[in-house]
């Protein structure tokens, strides 16, 4: 199935989207492509668009908390052309291109009270399952959180049970991607300091120096 802004493949997403819609007009409130390089070596990947954040912008973890956190790391990672995710009217900031480097989500559409069913992130796995896909021999995959971790594996075909989450694991998947495990970057990770910068840097420098060491050109620093 090729992923559509049109896709209305789970009722409970697909009503909740027309009822933001109708209360939000001005929010994208449809499911939220992928951004970024199409010829990425790196995919990030979250669980599910946040209300006034990609719900609202149409664009993968922009306008919340998370996404202050990612595209400021990106930037220093040389991935992104700027850390600034919003322009000044707080839209999607038309100047940030990412190079290397795609962000989607295990579940393309906002889920009530942030939490997806398991039967939407399955129903959603395809979409997943295509962008991993067109990634290159060795590419890495960086899942953030466990719902992403997991999605990433069911979409490869793999047992969740033989490659356990965890913050900083690292995972050589038998078709030659590198899995990379993440705490999400939510504020409640962060203020709670289950997930502090440092510890979100170390797992980019580790992506970053994996990658580097595959072809170093790719990389900018």
């Amino acid at each position: 199935m090729k992923f559509s802004t049109s896709c209305r493949q789970c009722p409970r997403l697909a009503g909740f989207l027309d009822e933001v819609r109708a209360r939000e007009p001005g929010y994208f409130a449809k499911p939220v492509p992928s951004f970024g390089d199409a010829a990425a070596r790196l995919l990030v990947v979250g669980l599910a668009p946040g209300m006034h954040g990609a719900n609202r912008t149409g664009r993968p973890f922009t306008g919340d908390y998370a996404g202050d956190l990612l595209y400021s790391t990106l930037h220093k990672y040389g991935y992104a052309t700027s850390g600034t995710p919003l322009d000044a009217a707080g839209r999607a900031n038309p100047e940030l291109t990412l190079g290397g480097c795609r962000i989607t989500n295990a579940v393309r559409c906002l889920p009530p009270q942030n939490k997806p069913e398991p039967a939407e992130v399955r129903q959603c796995n395809g979409y997943l399952a295509q962008e991993l896909a067109t990634l290159p021999q060795g590419a890495a995959v960086l899942a953030l959180g466990t719902v992403a971790h997991e999605a990433v594996l069911r979409a490869l075909g793999l047992r969740v049970k033989d490659y356990a989450f965890g913050h900083g694991h690292e995972h050589a998947l038998p078709n030659g991607l590198r899995l990379y495990d993440s705490y999400h970057c939510s504020r409640y990770n962060t203020q709670t300091r289950r997930l502090t910068e440092a510890m979100f840097h170390a797992v980019f420098g580790a992506v970053t120096g994996y990658l580097s060491a595959l072809e170093p050109a790719r990389i900018r620093r």
